[in-house]
């Protein structure tokens, strides 16, 4: 499984992207887990933009969700702290 989180926003305003394919990581199960979670749960209706806050978009095997702090699930912070940790 393919998982791709770009992050935006925060107070500088820059743009991070990290990419991870799952099949030959020892955790790769638990985050593919933690990718159907992110992908099936809803935030809340009304999501106000909080000043400098992040904005990601998670794209996972061709299906994305875009979610933004402080909005986020244990499980899509997880994930999204998994993936972005990857970047170089």
């Amino acid at each position: 499984m393919l998982i791709t989180v770009t992050r935006t926003g925060g107070l500088a305003g820059g743009e991070k992207t990290a990419s991870l394919e799952t099949e030959c990581r020892a955790d790769g199960p638990e985050l593919e887990r933690l990718a159907e979670l992110a992908l099936s749960t809803e935030g809340p209706a009304e999501q106000e933009p909080v000043p400098d806050g992040f904005r990601y978009v998670v794209r996972v095997d061709g299906k994305l969700v875009e979610l933004q702090d402080p909005y986020l699930t244990e499980d899509q912070r997880q994930l999204i702290d998994a993936v972005l940790a990857t970047a170089v």
